[in-house]
């Protein structure tokens, strides 16, 4: 049975509050996320969390079922108000669910890459919201999942959590140095694409093969000049406007859907 929580002094209260913050995130391992119909996607894909807190007053089917399935993987579930809410989430308007669950291993020796024919991998990547989309994109396509290459923004960061929708528990995600995914990469089959302004090469033209690793790199700087030269394809999309770029979401989202729409042609 839920037990009642009303009083923001209460250490567990300020615990989960603490994990808005990086330190205390990677000091403990977990991470929060919010809203019920994620907390359900995330529970259909087997992930339960630690702690769930309610709203006094909120029920819902799924609301039942998730505490149910909280409790008897050993979790706990709190009722409490919508101030506690407010406090633990920052937000204005709290949803009326919100969890703690613990940060998933995101060691690249753990991706099967045989898995799925598509992977998304991005370099230095720095926005929460790009983060988000780009795992959308890779959810909407169904690519393997997401491997973040040196320094990256946090995925479990209250931010990066809400900007996923979801995506961050259907999603495979690992996060690995350059110096280490390039020799995981070459070990194994995988053509590596990167984009860049400096191609040549327009995106349409190169026939891509499986599994494909999308390579994007750091929202403001591109890639790396090394990093270029290991792409086995440096492709670039025409700009007909002004504008010298896509941002990076939206170049990893529209050379996602070309290179899966060129398998649905010869399928």
């Amino acid at each position: 049975m839920p037990r009642s929580i009303t009083a923001f002094s209460n250490p567990l209260v300020k615990d989960t509050r603490a994990l808005r913050d990086k330190k205390h995130r990677r000091e403990t391992g977990l991470f929060m996320a919010e809203g019920l119909r994620i907390l359900t996607e995330a529970r259909e894909a087997g992930h339960l969390p630690v702690t769930l807190f309610f709203g006094d007053g909120t029920r819902h089917p799924l609301l039942d079922t998730l505490i149910a399935d909280t409790e008897a993987a050993h979790g706990e579930a709190i009722e409490t108000n919508s101030y506690i809410l407010h406090k633990l989430s920052g937000k204005d308007n709290p949803q009326t669910v919100l969890v703690v669950y613990r940060a998933f291993d995101m060691s690249l020796s753990r991706l099967d890459r045989t898995a799925a024919p598509l992977w998304i991998v991005a370099q230095a990547l720095r926005d929460p919201g790009n983060l988000g989309t780009i795992l959308r994109t890779g959810d909407a396509v169904g690519a393997g999942g997401l491997i973040l290459v040196d320094d990256c923004v946090d995925p479990f960061s209250v931010e990066a959590v809400r900007a996923t929708m979801g995506a961050l528990f259907t999603q495979r995600i690992a996060h690995a140095a350059w110096d280490d995914f390039v020799p995981w990469l070459r070990a194994g089959p995988g053509q590596l694409i990167g984009t860049s302004l400096k191609a040549e090469l327009d995106y349409q033209e190169p026939a891509y093969v499986e599994p494909a690793f999308i390579l994007v790199g750091n929202e403001a700087q591109g890639l790396p000049q090394a990093y270029e030269a290991e792409c086995d394809l440096l492709v670039k999309m025409p700009m007909a406007g002004k504008a010298d770029s896509l941002n990076a979401a939206i170049a990893t989202a529209v050379m996602a859907y070309e290179v899966i729409n060129q398998w649905r042609r010869k399928a």
